[in-house]
């Protein structure tokens, strides 16, 4: 029994041996078949890389070679376009040449002729000296004066003789150039105001507001009229609020204000809610469209004007003349007008037309700022464009325009002009009847201050006055004199569009009876 247990136990132990020894046979033959197969797999993975490599390799070649060939097409036909072009030249120096050559041959032909004809001009200059030698003699001997004493008679009977047909010559030349210069400038004028027509544009100092019942004018003026002061506060424009039925009125000196007032206000109208907060803040919306209107009326002014490179700053002081009137017309409309009268006319004359058409649009850039800046607008309009670094010739034009200085340029001139043209337009610019009333009453008593004068008649709407003087006061040296102290006093002394002729009427009067 113990015999047979003993047997099974090494049978059991044998079995068991032979199992593991089988299974260890087992996995190592695995694991080594997966080691297999691992690098076979790796080997694939390498021959693909190297595969891939290799035509990864072969495409950079690929593209090397075609940027390489194109950039060698590119110089290729680079130095074919240089190889033409020197060609080219070639041939123009060769062409060159042989014309120089014939100038030359013809140079040198001439030359030798000119050389014949100076050989024979001198032979006659002796044969002419021989002969005037004796002509002289035999003057001498005929007359029995001396060719001195002769020369010297003939010599001043031909120097009065020539001077008075100087004096003849010179003043039918200044009568000729005076008409020829007259009409030429009537001329260019004309063509200027026949192509050029710009609009007039005329407004006031008031502006009226209609309401669409006279119950908002209550609610405009608010509570103990606390909605009147803060719109006036935030303005700085008066509101007038009287008997007229439905409307309101706006004054105001200041242009720009008087638009944001205008434009606060009639948003107030249609909104309906008007109180102190709300005021404020249509007000300030006004104003930056007012801003932006501004800023596009000097963009546009620019580009009717076909002007470039102005500065931001004074594209914005352009657009401010929109809302700007001088006697009723509006500034920036004459601005654009006097730029395209003064190109037109420099155009004619062969000047800088772009120079001309700058200093025109700019001459009243000073009328932008005038209300608050004290001076007179052509000083103010001088200082703005030194500050923004306008040319001395644009600068000079714009302080000579109203003739506070001498025109020394032709640009200058020429804006001078085409000022005085758009002012004089008819309907251009107008003024209340009492305001020229009092023009004319006090044109005539300027005239009436200086001794000498009988009579002063303000006539052609007082663009003209016509002074008779005493001949035994005022002579004709006197009444040169006059003229000129008269009419700058009344530059000093009057405001005015446009100009004034003056002009002096001396008279005298000799009468006699037959009997």
């Amino acid at each position: 029994m113990q015999a047979s247990l003993t047997v099974f136990i090494i049978v059991i132990i044998i079995a068991a041996l032979i199992a593991f020894g089988a299974g260890y046979l087992a996995r190592k033959l695995i694991a080594e078949s997966k080691i297999a197969a691992a690098e076979t797999q790796a080997t694939r993975i390498l021959e693909e890389a190297q595969k891939e490599a290799e035509s990864k390799k072969r495409e950079a070649i690929l593209e090397v070679k075609e940027e390489i060939l194109k950039q060698r097409n590119e110089m290729e036909r680079e130095n074919k376009e240089r190889r033409s072009e020197l060609q080219r030249q070639e041939r123009r120096l060769v062409q060159k040449e042989e014309t120089l050559d014939r100038k030359v041959e013809g140079i040198e032909k001439k030359e030798e002729i000119l050389t014949r004809k100076d050989m024979e001009v001198d032979a006659l200059k002796a044969e002419l000296s021989a002969i005037y030698s004796r002509q002289v003699e035999e003057l001498e001997r005929i007359s029995g004066l001396t060719s001195d004493d002769a020369r010297q008679i003939l010599l001043s009977d031909i120097e009065k003789e020539i001077q008075h047909e100087a004096a003849i010559l010179i003043k039918e030349i200044e009568n000729k150039a005076k008409e020829e210069g007259e009409k030429r400038a009537k001329e260019i004028i004309t063509s200027a105001i026949q192509r050029c027509a710009a609009d007039h544009v005329a407004e006031t100092t008031v502006a009226v507001i209609p309401l669409p019942n006279d119950e908002m004018k209550g609610r405009i003026i608010g509570r103990e009229g606390r909605n009147i002061r803060a719109f006036e506060t935030a303005t700085g424009i008066d509101l007038i609020i009287d008997d007229t039925p439905e409307a309101v009125i706006l004054s105001g000196f200041d242009p720009i204000r008087r638009e944001v007032a205008r434009m606060s206000l009639e948003k107030l109208i249609v909104d309906g809610r008007i109180h102190p907060a709300r005021i404020e803040e249509m007000v300030e919306k006004s104003r930056k469209e007012v801003e932006q209107q501004i800023r596009e009326a000097g963009e546009q002014a620019l580009f009717d004007t076909g002007i470039h490179g102005l500065h931001p700053e004074l594209i914005n002081l352009l657009g401010r003349l929109k809302f700007r009137t001088s006697y009723g017309q509006n500034v920036l409309k004459h601005s654009i007008e006097v730029a395209h009268l003064a190109g037109l006319m420099a155009a004619e004359l062969g000047v800088d037309v772009q120079m001309a058409k700058r200093a025109g649009l700019l001459h009243d850039i000073g009328k932008a700022v005038d209300h608050e800046v004290e001076g007179p607008h052509v000083t103010i309009g001088v200082e703005l464009a030194q500050k923004y670094r306008e040319s001395r010739e644009i600068i000079h034009a714009i302080a000579a325009h109203h003739g506070d200085e001498e025109p020394k340029t032709i640009v200058a001139g020429l804006v001078q002009a085409a000022d005085a043209i758009s002012a004089a337009r008819p309907g251009a610019r107008r003024e209340t009847l009492e305001n020229y009333i009092k023009r004319l009453q006090k044109l005539e008593e300027i005239a009436g201050t200086f001794d000498g004068v009988e009579k002063s008649y303000a006539i052609q709407a007082g663009r003209e006055i016509r002074i008779m003087v005493k001949p035994e006061k005022v002579d004709d040296l006197g009444a040169v004199k006059l003229v000129r102290e008269i009419a700058k006093k009344i530059e000093n002394e009057l405001d005015y569009p446009g100009q004034i002729k003056v002009m002096i009427i001396r008279e005298t009067r000799v009468v006699g009876y037959a009997k």
